[in-house]
Order: structure tokens, then sequence, then C-alpha cells
């Protein structure tokens, strides 16, 4: 005859044993269910940001590599006639018809398709998530697959998880029974709650236990894994959030590049079209329309400098020439310029005509060529220069701006609403902060609403 302790733990070890079995097992298809659902959820809204990034422009074979690049998921889109038209991991000319998939039949039918399969082209058993898409007035179908067996091996250790905290449980359970049965109860109490608060993705993220080694360490599990859940999801939410700051901001420089390119454009192709269609033109006529041609043409080459100048200070590739010359002469032959385009308009210039600046002068010349026009543009009065070998002040008596706009204003691509500043793609000041910092110089605005605004560049 046995032992009372050892027929209690005989007992309790079958117990175990079934519950174990049940309980994994119930456990291990509903989490595989989750698991499946939440990697389909994911997928859909991997396939929803990248549809976000596809225009009539867009190259998709190299949308595809940069996705399989950065995610390691395969992508494939194909067309309304079954065709792949991009693949990230198989030459797609090489692929058959597409059109009587599963998955991408029941995207016809329902919000998205997807189905489990062995993939003959990778040779490895995918579960594939398609979603059907109207761009541009075209159908296609955007699928993505990730590996089944990488879902089988994050239950496999999920199991494995569950099998050791089932374990320790019921010893700790078996352990407190002979001794202090509340105990337990509560301590399991305070398990459950904030498995609670995760399932609810409630802010807690931290539970201790100082009864037992076994509570302090599923406890001690339990916070790691809540800890990176919250930091996964933080991360999630910090990515999604970088995409729409990115899908928004091309869109900001597609509308500013395109606004501004569109009427000299139009200029140039009108009176060309004219001049092409009239051999027998007036030459006076021919002769300003011809200057029409020019000075747009003159504009787009700006602009484009513009640009390209922006794009070498943003990724810190633009060099300087340094050189001392005179601030005095400088800042004389910028506002001639400039009063070349606002006749009758006044600039003042009080300094020490010795004043010598190290410094580049072609870079310096779109400093103060800049925030003199602006001062020009947004201001009736006259515009006053002051400066020493300390400083400049760029002083007018103009709209000014507003402590929203000053906080914003030296951004690229930054318009302020009712006053495009700068010029109209919002690069003016980007390239006046940068270039400027790029001397080690330091640019401060001080700027009332309907009073004008002062621009100080510190030396």
């Amino acid at each position: 005859m046995l032992k009372f302790h050892e027929i209690v733990l005989r007992k309790f070890l079958a117990l175990f044993f079934v519950l174990s079995v049940i309980i994994g097992s119930i456990v291990y298809f509903w989490e595989y269910d989750f698991y499946l659902e939440n990697t389909k959820k994911s997928l859909l809204q991997d396939i929803q940001l990248i549809t976000l990034q596809i225009n009539k422009d867009t190259d998709l074979d190299k949308l595809v590599q940069q996705v399989k690049e950065q995610l390691g998921i395969r992508i494939t889109i194909i067309d309304a006639d079954g065709i792949v038209i991009a693949e990230s991991h198989k030459d797609k000319t090489q692929m058959e018809n597409h059109r009587y998939r599963e998955e991408i039949m029941q995207a016809d039918l329902e919000e998205y398709g997807f189905k489990k399969r062995h993939s003959n082209t990778l040779n490895l058993d995918l579960l594939y998530v398609a979603k059907k898409y109207t761009i541009q007035e075209k159908t296609i179908y955007v699928r993505m697959a990730v590996e089944l067996r990488g879902i089988i091996e994050k239950m496999l250790q999920l199991a494995l998880k569950i099998f050791s905290a089932l374990t320790l449980f019921f010893i700790a359970i078996f352990y407190v029974t002979y001794k202090i049965n509340s105990q337990v109860e509560h301590e399991v109490s305070n398990i459950i709650n904030f498995l609670k608060s995760m399932v609810k993705k409630q802010k807690s993220t931290f539970i201790q236990s100082e009864y037992s080694q076994e509570f302090a360490l599923i406890t001690k599990l339990l916070t790691k894994v809540s800890q990176i859940i919250v930091k996964q999801e933080k991360k999630k939410s910090k990515y999604t959030n970088k995409l729409k700051d990115l899908n928004k901001q091309k869109d900001d420089i597609i509308s500013a590049i395109s606004h501004e390119f569109k009427n000299p454009i139009a200029i140039v192709n009108g009176y060309s079209q004219t001049l092409l269609e009239d051999p027998n033109i007036n030459q006076n006529i021919r002769q300003k329309f011809l200057t029409k041609i020019h000075n747009n043409g003159t504009k787009l080459s700006e602009l484009i400098d513009t640009l390209r100048l922006s794009l070498k200070l943003d990724s810190h590739q633009q060099s300087l020439k340094v050189s001392t010359f005179s601030l005095g002469e400088l800042l004389e032959d910028c506002a001639e310029n400039i009063k070349i385009n606002y006749p009758g308009r006044e600039i003042l210039i009080n300094g020490p005509k010795e004043q010598q600046i190290h410094a580049d002068p072609t870079m310096m010349s779109i400093v103060f060529s800049n925030l003199i026009e602006n001062a020009i543009k947004y201001s009736e009065d006259e515009v006053v220069i002051n400066f020493d070998h300390l400083h400049i002040d760029i002083i007018d008596t103009g709209i000014g701006i507003s402590q929203k706009d000053l906080e914003n204003i030296t951004s690229k691509f930054y318009r302020v609403h009712k006053n495009t500043w700068n010029n109209s793609l919002g690069l003016g000041l980007f390239l006046v902060d940068n270039i400027i910092k790029l001397h080690s110089f330091k640019l401060t605005i001080a700027s009332e609403e309907n009073k004008g605004s002062t621009f100080t560049i510190h030396f």
C-alpha cells in the first residue's frame, strides 16, 4: 500500500498530465488561430501601407524589392488579367497566370482573400493574403505571403512557455495546498488580473511577487513579456507615424513642385507654339515672346538649382569655398539685384564699409538675397540693413509672422498658408538656416504680426 503523500503525488501528477494535455491543446489551437488572424491583419496593414505609395509613376519592381529588404516579406502585384507585374522573390516573366489562384478569386468576392498553400516557387508552405485595389482606374491585386513555419515555430515556443509556466504553477499549487491556500488564491488573482490588463492593452506593465521564487519568476517573465509587447506596439506606432509623415512630405513636395513648374512651362509652351504656328509674326512680338520664353526658362533653371542645393544641404554634401571679402559690398550687390524686380523700393544699408567677413560669398549671397527679398515682398516701407563685426540685422515693417509659423518657418517645404514665405517651394528660409549653420553662424528671428520682422545673423 502506498503512503498518503505518494497517492497524492500520483493523483496530482496524473491530474497535471491530463490538464496539461487538455489546456495545452485548447491553448495551442486557440493561439494558432489567434496568431493566424494577427498575421493576416498585419499583412493587410502592410498591404494598405504599400498601396499608399503606389501611383502611376511608381516603379513597382523597385517597390517590391524594398519591401523584401525592409520587411523580409514576399510581395506579388498582379493585374486584373492575372498577369504578375511585380514579384519580390522570382523573375515575374517566369511566373504563370495568377487569375484563378484561390486567394485572388476570394479577394474579388470578399474584403480580402487568403490561403495556406505550398509554394513551388520558394518550396515553402506559405500563408497568402491578397487584397483588391483600384488605382488610377486600374484594378490590381496586392498579395503578401509569410512562411507558415514561422507561425508554427512561434506556437512551439508558446507551447514550451505554457508547459513551463504550467509546471511551475502546479508545483506552486501542490506546495501551497499544504500551507496557505488563501495566499495562493491571492497570488493567482494578481497574475490573472495582470494577464487581463495585458489582453485589454491597459497601461500596467509591471507585476511583482515576493511570496515564492516560482511566483517571482512568473511575474518577472510576465513583466518582461508585457514590456516587450509595449515596446513593439510603440515601435509599430512610430513606424506607422513615420510612414504617414513621409507620405505627407512626399505629397507636399509633389504639390509644391508641380505648382511652381506649371506656370513657367505653360508660358514656354504657349509662346513657343504661337511662334511655330505663325512664322510671319511681327518681329517686335516675336522678340517679346522669345524674351518671355527665356525668362521662364531661367526661372525653371533657378527652381531646379534651388531644389538641388536643398538636397545637398539636407544630406550634408554641400561644401564651402571660404574667402575674405567685404560684407558691405556683397550686401550692396544683393540689394541692387533685387531692386531690379522691385523698382521704387528703398533698401538702406548701414555699417562700416571696411568690414570684412570670412565665409563663402556665393552661399552668403543666397542668404542675403532670400532675406532681403522676403523683407521687400511682405512689407511696403523701406527695408533697413544694419551690420557690424558681430551681426547683421535685416528689418522690415511688414505683416510679420505668427508664433506658430516662427517655430516651423525654417523647415523644409514649409509654407505659411496665408502668406507664401521665402519662395513658393518653401525652401528659402530652409536654405538660409542651413547655410548659416554650415558656416557655424546663428540665425534668430524676432517678429510681431502686423508690425514687422527682424532677421539677425550672428557671426
